[in-house]
């Protein structure tokens, strides 16, 4: 689909554009990005369209190789492990400062939960993997920070690039989503030290498994894990 970016920043919004596509896993990790195609399809010079991905390298998604072009960043375990690391950091203190947040804010932990949920009843995997990812989003913008919140969005695309090493997304989505459930419910309710006991124990269970997946498919490929 032909998608025209046009006035001020147009190498943020097509950067914002494609950050997008690797959350929703339409970029899996090893695409290639072709300049020219890309250009055309946004209606941006091919400067432009260079200048987006020198911020999506910036951000760690993808990569830059010479007389190769651009691709999909491949996440090692090292990489994983620093993301949850900092989402630890982030997603905790969200919580801590749930108390402060506009109601509407709150009132997005619902919506996005509800539609993860939506997303396992019919079966649509890799859009229970988007919204349960939209879910974090949703909770760490309860801090009301801006600046956090466009931190954030760099993590959630480096998640859905970890994630997609997952050879069975179905087994390995649908359990997260009753968690976040129980994680929107303890914070809405005021029950903040549940939640981050929930929040913690959630993670720390996540990282492992995609730590296992990533270091499995590293050694499969035989690259660095």
């Amino acid at each position: 689909m032909t998608q025209s970016i046009t006035g001020a920043g147009r190498f943020a919004g097509v950067a914002d554009a494609l950050r997008e596509r690797i959350v929703e896993g339409d970029l899996p990790p090893g695409t290639p990005l072709r300049d020219v195609a890309l250009a055309s399809e946004f209606g941006v010079s091919r400067n432009t369209l260079r200048e987006a991905l020198r911020t999506l390298h910036d951000e760690g998604l993808v990569v830059q190789q010479l007389h190769k072009g651009t691709a999909v960043t491949t996440l090692s375990a090292t990489d994983v492990r620093d993301i949850f690391i900092a989402r630890r950091a982030v997603e905790l203190a969200a919580v801590d400062e749930s108390p402060f947040a506009a109601e509407p804010l709150v009132d997005a932990l619902e919506t996005r939960v509800a539609a993860a949920e939506a997303a396992v009843a019919a079966e649509a995997w890799s859009e229970v993997g988007t919204s349960s990812l939209r879910f974090h989003q949703a909770l760490v913008a309860l801090m009301g920070s801006h600046r956090v919140d466009a931190f954030f969005r760099v993590i959630v695309a480096q998640l859905r690039l970890a994630f997609a090493v997952m050879e069975d997304e179905a087994g390995f989505q649908a359990p997260w989503v009753a968690r976040d459930r129980e994680i929107c419910d303890l914070v809405r309710g005021g029950r903040r030290t549940d939640a981050k006991g929930a929040l913690r124990l959630y993670l720390d269970e996540s990282e492992r498994l995609v730590l296992d997946a990533v270091r499995a498919d590293s050694r499969t490929k035989g690259t660095t894990p």
